[in-house]
């Protein structure tokens, strides 16, 4: 008995030091992983001027130089043009022969530093409660250190809109880098829009592998909901007029840039019935600049967008018609029809996984250029008439003398998701860190395979 106890003791001896070794080895891969996953420290403010050279340089504008450079110095582009055409002394020479420089995209109408798991809602910071909140800020939201931000830069995406979801009037955007230690220092653009979810006018059953009926809208209801609105925008108006208004309301001041030109309004509608509706209401209640989002059947009004200067953030190309008598291939063709049509827009992708995703933005452009656009031009929709729908295309956009110099080269075709690889990035002319967690995770992993464990 004793001589058995005493094994028995041993093997648990034993076991309890296999367990303490398997607990250090997976507390040592924890640690291993946590260094490796380390978030990218925000480059400081630029102090040499740098010659980018020798590359194909895609100004943003439909201009495209071969044998191009880029110079830049305080942050601030002070050289387009041919390599050979360069006087000035620069202090760095990047050679990026075979490469392609281009302006850094932009994304409009996004939720990347406002979400970081979409299916943990502590994590989630989109939408707020009420109806008509226009004073809720996304700025103040925005989590410049989220782990997402990486992943989307990596990938070309400089500049993004941080706007709201859900409710009648969810809130206010602002435009930021990605590229910050706090939404301070992330700012570009503070406040730029509201946005207003229109009303639908129709309403669709079941989901989206099998749809039901399309419903008309219920119109009381929805003559409520519209009524509702212009109360609130005449009261808004009529607030804006006092310089000075004895009694503040949050809510009311938020609404002051819209009648000013301060603040776009960003109506979200996709029917053709929605957005007439939208465009007839902003004129009506003197609102100074109209933006529409989604925008699905805004080719079929094209004459009224055009003629009202009403320019349109386009839904996620890389999803299914609305509805089942619509082509297939409908929403890969929407730029090119509204291009046709002169109306101005630029590409979006609100929808599913929408943070995480964002980094396919450029595919979205290449798609497009597959389906009836330039290739130049679909570059435009995800910058310089990305930076133009935005309000900040006097700074951002294109490759231009003055301009900030926030850019990318790529290895290969940027909307090309086989050539796409992003080799440089600089934001405000600050050398930015391209690495991300997906990176360092393939990295890690690749090494384990490779010693054979």
């Amino acid at each position: 008995m004793r001589t058995e106890r005493t094994n028995f003791q041993f093997g648990q001896y034993r076991s309890l030091a296999g367990a303490v070794r398997v607990l250090f080895a997976a507390l040592c891969t924890t640690v291993a992983v946590a260094l490796v996953a380390q978030q990218p420290v925000p480059a400081p403010p630029q102090k040499k001027s740098v010659l980018i050279t020798g590359g194909t340089v895609h100004v943003g504008d439909g201009r495209v130089i071969d044998e191009g450079a880029v110079g830049f110095r305080d942050g601030r582009i002070d050289y387009v043009g041919y390599a050979y055409g360069v006087k000035a002394t620069y202090d760095t020479i990047i050679q990026v022969v075979g490469q392609h420089v281009y302006p850094g995209i932009i994304a409009a109408d996004a939720t990347i530093g406002l979400e970081e798991i979409e299916a943990v809602r502590a994590s989630v910071d989109v939408e707020d409660i009420g109806r008509l909140e226009p004073e809720m800020r996304t700025l103040i939201a925005y989590k410049a250190d989220s782990r997402v931000v990486p992943t989307v830069r990596s990938n070309g995406v400089l500049v993004a809109q941080i706007a709201p979801r859900g409710l009648v009037i969810s809130g206010s955007s602002s435009i930021v880098q990605l590229d910050a230690w706090d939404w301070e220092h992330a700012a570009v653009r503070a406040d730029d829009a509201v946005h207003l979810n229109w009303p639908a006018a129709y309403q669709r059953s079941g989901w989206w592998a099998e749809p039901g009926e399309t419903d008309t809208e219920k119109k009381d209801e929805r003559a409520n909901k519209l009524e509702e609105l212009r109360s609130f925008f005449r009261k808004a108006k009529a607030y804006a007029q006092e310089k000075a208004p004895e009694n503040v309301d949050l809510r009311l001041e938020a609404m002051r840039g819209v009648f000013n030109g301060r603040k776009a309004l960003f109506v979200h509608a996709n029917a053709a019935k929605e957005i007439s509706e939208a465009v007839q209401f902003a004129k009506a209640e003197g609102v100074k600049r109209l933006v529409i989002v989604g925008g699905y059947d805004a080719w079929r009004v094209a004459d009224l967008l055009r003629e009202n200067k009403v320019d349109v953030v386009l839904r996620r190309l890389h999803s299914l018609p609305m509805r089942p008598e619509d082509d297939i291939d409908l929403p890969y063709r929407l730029p090119a029809l509204l291009k046709e049509r002169g109306v101005r827009f630029c590409l979006g992708y609100a929808g599913d996984m929408e943070a995480m995703g964002l980094r396919n933005l450029p595919f979205l452009a290449g798609t497009a250029a597959a389906y009836g656009l330039s290739a130049e031009d679909a570059l435009r929709s995800i910058t310089l008439d990305a930076a133009a729908v935005l309000g900040v295309d006097d700074r951002l956009g294109s490759l231009a003398v003055g301009k900030e110099a926030t850019l990318i080269v790529s290895a290969g075709n940027v909307m090309d998701m086989q050539g796409n690889r992003i080799v440089h990035g600089y934001i405000q002319g600050r050398r930015i860190v391209l690495d991300d967690h997906h990176q360092q995770m393939y990295r890690l992993y690749r090494q384990r395979l490779e010693q054979g464990q």
